[in-house]
C-alpha cells in the first residue's frame, strides 16, 4: 500500500509533459490554411488528405496515436500538453486566430514539446518572427515543379539515415528567408541541378530539411512534399517518420 501511495504521489507531481510521456505517445496533425496577411484567400495544397493518410499509417505501424485538426481552438495549452509532437502538415498563412493560441504554441515548445513542419508550413504566420525562428525560416518563393538533386548532408539523423549520398526528387524547390544560424541541415538542394533564372549565382546549395532544439523544444522541418503522390513514396514516408520520432524524442526502430 505504501509503495502504491508513493507511486501515485510521484505521478501527480510530474509535469504534464512528463505524464504524457509515460502514456502511449500521441501527435496532433494540424492542417489549417488561413487568410493571407492582406486578408485574402491563400493557396491550399491538394496533398493534405494524402498526408493525413500517410501519417496515420505511420502511427499505426510505429506505435503512436494520431489526432487531426484544422481548428485553431485546438491550440489551448491544456490540450497541447497531451501531445508529444505537433505536425504542421501543409499549413499556410494565418493559422491562428488569437494571441492566446500563439502563446499556447510558445508555452508548448518551451515546455519541451516537439514540432514537425512539412512543406508549406514555412508559409505559415508570415508576420511572426518567433514562428520563423522556431520552424527555421519563412517562405519566399519557389520555381516551377521539377526534378532536382538533394545532397544528404547528415546521414546520422533518423529522417535521413536510410538515404545515400544524394537523392533525386521531384518537388517545389523552396527558398526561405530569416533562417536562424543554429539549424542543423539534413538535406540541401543542389542549385546546379535546378532550372531557375532567379537562383543565386554565388551559392551551390540551399537547405531543404533541417532540425534544431529551440527554447526547450525540438523542431524538425522538411520543405519537401508538394505532390500528393509523394506521401505514398517509401523514402519520403521514412523521412517524415524520422522527423516525427525525433521531435517526440522517441528512438527510431
Amino acid at each position: 500500500m505504501r509503495f502504491t501511495l508513493l507511486l501515485l504521489f510521484a505521478l501527480l507531481t510530474l509535469t504534464p509533459f512528463a505524464r504524457a510521456a509515460l502514456s502511449a505517445p500521441r501527435v496532433l496533425v494540424y492542417t489549417r490554411n488561413g487568410l493571407t496577411l492582406e486578408g485574402k484567400k491563400g493557396f491550399v495544397h491538394d496533398n493534405i488528405a494524402d498526408s493525413l493518410v500517410a501519417i496515420r499509417q505511420l502511427g499505426a505501424e510505429n506505435g503512436f496515436a494520431v489526432d487531426t485538426s484544422d481548428d485553431p481552438r485546438a491550440f489551448a495549452l491544456e490540450n497541447l500538453r497531451g501531445y508529444r509532437a505537433l505536425v504542421l502538415s501543409n499549413t499556410n498563412n494565418q493559422i491562428f486566430d488569437t494571441p492566446e493560441q500563439q502563446a499556447a504554441l510558445q508555452a508548448y515548445v518551451r515546455g519541451g514539446g516537439g514540432v514537425v513542419g512539412i512543406h508549406s508550413a514555412c508559409g505559415s504566420m508570415r508576420g511572426w518572427p518567433w514562428f520563423w525562428a522556431m520552424l527555421g525560416g519563412s517562405f519566399v518563393r519557389h520555381p516551377k515543379l521539377q526534378e532536382f538533386t538533394l545532397q544528404v548532408v547528415d546521414r546520422t539523423h533518423p529522417s535521413t539515415s536510410f538515404l545515400g549520398a544524394t537523392w533525386r526528387w521531384t518537388d517545389e524547390f523552396y527558398f526561405l528567408r530569416d533562417m536562424p544560424p543554429d539549424v542543423r541541415v539534413l538535406l540541401a538542394g543542389d542549385l546546379a541541378t535546378l532550372t531557375d533564372p532567379q537562383k543565386p549565382k554565388d551559392e551551390k546549395t540551399r537547405p531543404l530539411a533541417w532540425y534544431h532544439e529551440f527554447e526547450g523544444g525540438r523542431c524538425w522541418f522538411t520543405a519537401l512534399g508538394h505532390r500528393k503522390e509523394a506521401y505514398a513514396e517509401p523514402n519520403f514516408r521514412r523521412h517524415i517518420l524520422g522527423g516525427i520520432l525525433w521531435a517526440m524524442n522517441v528512438p527510431a526502430k
